[in-house]
């Protein structure tokens, strides 16, 4: 296990690049502490298989530097890293056993048998598949396979990081949830560090500790689930972490009061500096309710997804959430909207600009 640090990282796949446009990774500074659960999450093509393909060592970034606990991998090879990756497709030799797929990385590396033996069985046991230790892996279901992949990551104990690719992309989504949970366990029970890489939240928000946020190359938060759903940094988090996602709406400022449709909307805080750029008001469905006064709108659509309601509304050309309990409004129907002052925030140029009241001194 390591703790990892990515200093003033860019990468371009691009021999000569010019301009921010050319670059696959904007510059990066980060840290995984040793140990901790951490995920990559965003929309395909924005980078996080090449950062991980630079953590691996199977790219070589074009700037900066890779180090594991102080130490510069940045030139090494992916062998000289002590590194296991779990795939999109398990790979495991199908002709083996489930005890002989376990016990390659191992035997590979020249352990005895009797240090095989007693790891292979470990994670066995963790993985809930000692029953399966003499089948040939062909044999094996999609999720019990990705399991034993996830098990090679796992067997070797001088692995700095275990590093998952978008591990349940193959996965029937009925078993998906089992192994999440299963994943969860193991990082607990193992306290390896762990990266996870996916595009999928919920994957993401039940797996990692700390989840990092990208977009077109660039990090724009990092926080815990908790963090990202409550407060989010920009909104671009805040539209893609949550169903539905937070309701972005364009407003003008009037002597530092914020306007929409020519309502004013109460803010969670001060708004910081004298913001210059497109803004926008951030508010989640969560935090929208309806009422007798407040923000005339219509409804033009009532989802009841089972435990909540999910009202979408138009006002002024923009289209507004509601999440309630109970039954909506019929489709077509007049109602005012009230925003939670707490929890509602100006963005400029899609960055969060105001302060919380209790953040002020």
């Amino acid at each position: 296990m390591a703790k990892i640090t990515l200093s003033k990282l860019r990468h371009s796949y691009y021999p000569n690049p010019k301009q921010p446009s050319d670059y696959a990774l904007k510059e990066i500074d980060l840290d995984w502490t040793d140990g901790g659960a951490y995920a990559l999450l965003g929309p395909s093509g924005c980078g996080k298989s090449t950062l991980l393909n630079i953590i691996s060592g199977l790219l070589v970034p074009s700037e900066g530097q890779i180090l594991f606990d102080g130490k510069d991998v940045t030139s090494l090879p992916p062998d000289q890293r002590n590194i296991a990756q779990v795939f999109q497709f398990p790979v495991i030799y199908d002709t083996m056993t489930v005890y002989d797929n376990l016990a390659f990385p191992l035997r590979n590396r020249g352990r005895d048998e009797d240090t095989v033996k007693q790891r292979v069985m470990a994670i066995a046991e963790m993985l809930e598949v000692v029953d399966m230790l003499d089948q040939k892996a062909a044999g094996l279901s999609p999720d019990n396979k990705q399991k034993i992949s996830m098990g090679r990551g796992l067997v070797r104990e001088d692995v700095n990081v275990v590093m998952f690719d978008e591990p349940l992309t193959v996965i029937d989504p009925h078993l998906k949830w089992k192994l999440r949970s299963k994943l969860k366990e193991l990082h607990q029970r193992v306290k390896a560090t762990m990266i996870y890489v996916t595009h999928d939240q919920t994957e993401a928000l039940t797996f990692a500790e700390q989840v990092v946020v990208m977009q077109d190359g660039e990090i724009v938060q990092i926080g815990t689930p908790v963090e990202l759903f409550e407060r989010p940094a920009h909104t671009f988090v805040g539209h893609f972490i949550g169903s539905p996602g937070m309701n972005i709406l364009p407003c003008t400022l009037t002597d530092g009061a914020a306007y929409f449709a020519d309502q004013p909307i109460a803010l969670e805080g001060p708004i910081q500096g004298t913001p210059t750029g497109q803004l926008e008001i951030g508010i989640r469905p969560e935090f929208v309710s309806l009422a007798d006064t407040g923000l005339p709108a219509t409804v033009i659509k009532v989802s009841d997804i089972g435990r909540h309601t999910v009202v979408e509304c138009e006002a002024n050309g923009s289209r507004i959430s509601a999440i309630i309990d109970g039954q909506g409004p019929a489709k077509g129907a007049a109602v005012h909207l009230n925003f939670q002052q707490s929890q509602t925030r100006l963005y400029v140029d899609g960055w969060i600009a105001t302060q919380p009241q209790e953040a002020q001194s």
